[in-house]
């Protein structure tokens, strides 16, 4: 059997249109709450959510059949994919009858739906960023602060927001330099020939570290104003912070922890010296907002913006509770 047979896979038949989520603890993601009654509001209530746990770097055969089962059943409609985002493309991208221009630059797949029968991939993120950068910085940012960019990870999210800032249209929005810290030196060099594409004024850097009191020495090194971000993935699917309790962020800075749920120390971290260093701390939630209703309208085929976003956005809200 090829590798396209439905045949070489363990299809099984659901009885109701599916939505899944594959991440790595889906069972304690607000949106196993907030999905059926987004699905009530949006006219589908009839779709069921069913989350998938995969192992994080699980084999490439866990991702051909995670996506075999929306493939060839035809009541799995499509999937949000957190977390496995880049090793979902790499082991399963032979799968897709469709990826999208994101999905190919990105090297990524974060949604996964269907249209006239083929199989699309999408990726999300660089959208999703941009509507939650926008949202947290609002405009010329970078010209009123002179801050720059640090970023602890350099997996899908990272890429997503690198990507991101590089293409932004006004010079007042770019950074004048993004510093991008991870411990696969794979990941780093990866991200790097990508961006390395780009036409950009803003200066990438590179560090292959996993050492949290050198971590605390670019924070220390980095001028007032700069963002600092979490996409690690440390405070929901690992433990800890990327940084130590002694590490100080930039005065007058923004500290951005991608996750809204688990310990999300580092967000702790942040809010402790909202005081004494003027940080304000921003968690996923809005984030998460957008990175669902994005993957939700492609997979059902319709346009969620203004009104209705924030319609969904008070019912997740109130669900959550």
């Amino acid at each position: 059997m090829s590798d396209q047979d439905p045949g070489r896979y363990r299809i099984i038949a659901r009885e109701v249109p599916t939505f899944y989520f594959i991440g790595v603890t889906t069972g304690s993601s607000s949106i196993m709450k907030v999905f059926p009654s987004w699905a009530r509001e949006l006219g589908r209530p009839e779709v069921a959510m069913l989350g998938v746990d995969l192992k994080l770097h699980d084999e490439a055969e866990a991702y051909r059949q995670a996506v075999a089962q929306i493939k060839f059943d035809p009541n799995s409609l499509g999937a949000l994919v957190t977390t496995h985002k880049i090793d979902l493309y790499e082991a399963a991208r032979d799968m897709f009858d469709f990826l999208d221009l994101h999905a190919q630059t990105c090297g990524e797949v974060s949604c996964i739906s269907k249209r006239d029968g083929a199989l699309e991939g999408h990726a999300k993120d660089p959208i999703t960023s941009g509507l939650t950068l926008d949202g947290i910085l609002g405009e010329g940012y970078f010209a009123h602060t002179g801050g720059d960019v640090l970023c602890f990870g350099s997996g899908g999210a990272a890429t997503a927001i690198a990507l991101c800032f590089a293409g932004k249209s006004s010079a007042a929005d770019r950074p004048r330099r993004f510093t991008l810290v991870d411990r696969s030196p794979e990941r780093l060099d990866r991200l790097k020939r990508m961006l390395d594409r780009r036409h950009t004024d803003v200066a990438f850097d590179y560090f292959c570290n996993d050492d949290p009191e050198r971590n605390d020495a670019l924070m220390q090194q980095a001028p007032e104003g700069t963002l600092v971000i979490n996409a690690t993935g440390m405070g929901k699917d690992l433990p800890g912070s990327p940084i130590t309790d002694r590490g100080l962020f930039p005065r007058n800075g923004i500290a951005w922890e991608l996750n809204y749920r688990g310990e999300i120390y580092f967000l702790r971290q942040a809010r402790s010296q909202r005081e004494s260093r003027n940080v304000r701390g921003e968690d996923g939630w809005v984030y998460f907002l957008h990175g669902w209703t994005q993957v939700i309208s492609q997979v059902f085929h319709i346009e969620i913006s203004g009104e209705l976003f924030d319609r969904l956005a008070a019912i997740a809200k109130e669900v959550s509770r």
